[in-house]
């Protein structure tokens, strides 16, 4: 039979379609508002997660830390108190690339100052007075709140150089002439006991402060070459009126006319009462006179203590620490200089009697404890 409402079939059809089509899209809609929703819904859970993950605050530092210190090591300082993992220790000299236990050493550095200072035994080796001497081997930066003390024959004319540029005495560390660098009127460096009391302990309280220490025995060596075997400044008081009051008082033999040798320096050091000797010889004693009497570090809260065997490491943090590696760089670092040479102390202290060793040792006891520094054994026993 042949349908008589062609027309009626083909709307009731169309509208058909249209419903299923409406009904699809309708489906689809909803099944991506459930989609919306459960997305919105996980993303919830996981910042409940990282907010759980990062609430406390001392983890969060120390991974903030580790982000810094690897991927962006010249970054800034970073504000607020660092945290670090205990479960680290320092294994001597630390790579470059690990920057992470670098600040664990440093905390672990003054923490053994404080516990050495702390030991009644060691007192009379650990402690001194701030006095006049101390505060002439600090130099300050007033622009940039950093105090440095020196300890020579430890890199010391290098970090001078970097605070001469920071006074702003010269543009950059290759324009200063060598003979500015440790000539006071010229190089720009103001010594902290030239200000007033009030001043000082002003700066104290409140400065960056940090010093570079090395191995005491290898440091004895380093000014002893220095000062009277090269010396390369040609300063002719150390072989003409020092050298000379050292070996009348010390040399065992007195028919030998040789200048003077490293055992006759050894015997005047480890003498208990070379300080008559030591006040004839005047400032000139900084080459080697102990940290201790140099520094104060039991009397004065250090920020940093640097050690010349981890320089390459240790500048760079100290810049960073200080708020200035944006600002200027340690001058380029040798290969191999600071590493320490047991071959080069054993050379030189051959030939020289244990008595004599063990007595400078009493002497120093006091750095090798205060700064990490292994008893000398191999040349004590």
């Amino acid at each position: 039979m042949k349908n008589t409402h062609p027309q009626g079939s083909a709307q009731t059809l169309a509208g058909r379609i249209t419903e299923w089509l409406t009904f699809d899209n309708m489906h689809h809609q909803w099944l991506l508002l459930a989609a919306c929703f459960w997305v919105i819904f996980m993303f919830m859970v996981a910042s409940k997660f990282i907010t759980l993950t990062f609430k406390d605050p001392d983890a969060y530092s120390a991974k903030q830390e580790f982000l810094f210190l690897t991927a962006v090591p010249d970054a800034g300082k970073l504000p607020g108190e660092k945290h670090f993992p205990e479960e680290l220790k320092p294994t001597g000299k630390v790579p470059s690339d690990n920057r992470l236990v670098q600040p664990l050493v440093y905390v672990e550095r003054l923490e053994l100052i404080r516990n050495v200072c702390r030991d009644e035994a060691l007192k009379n080796l650990s402690h001194t007075a701030v006095s006049k001497f101390v505060l002439d081997r600090i130099f300050v930066c007033d622009k940039h709140k950093i105090l440095f003390c020196q300890t020579p024959k430890v890199g010391n004319t290098q970090w001078k150089k970097v605070l001469i540029v920071l006074n702003g005495a010269f543009p950059s560390i290759e324009e200063i002439p060598e003979n500015v660098v440790h000539d006071h009127e010229k190089n720009g460096l103001p010594r902290l006991s030239s200000f007033s009391d009030a001043e000082i302990q002003k700066r104290l309280k409140t400065y960056f402060k940090f010093f570079i220490v090395r191995d005491p025995f290898e440091r004895l060596i380093s000014a002893f070459k220095d000062k009277f075997v090269h010396n390369p400044r040609f300063e002719p008081w150390y072989r003409h009126e020092i050298a000379p009051g050292i070996i009348r008082k010390y040399r065992k033999n007195r028919t030998e006319t040789r200048g003077i040798q490293f055992e006759d320096f050894v015997r005047y050091l480890g003498d208990p009462n070379h300080r008559w000797l030591d006040l004839q010889f005047g400032d000139h004693i900084i080459h080697w006179v102990t940290y201790v009497e140099l520094c104060a570090p039991c009397e004065i809260k250090y920020s940093v203590i640097g050690h010349h065997e981890t320089l390459e490491d240790d500048a760079p943090y100290i810049l960073k620490e200080a708020g200035i590696d944006h600002l200027v760089s340690y001058p380029t670092i040798p290969p191999g200089i600071t590493v320490y040479n047991k071959t080069k102390v054993e050379r030189y202290f051959l030939g020289i009697s244990k008595r004599d060793i063990r007595r400078l040792y009493a002497r120093f006891e006091g750095d090798f404890k205060l700064f990490g520094y292994q008893k000398p054994d191999f040349l004590l026993n």
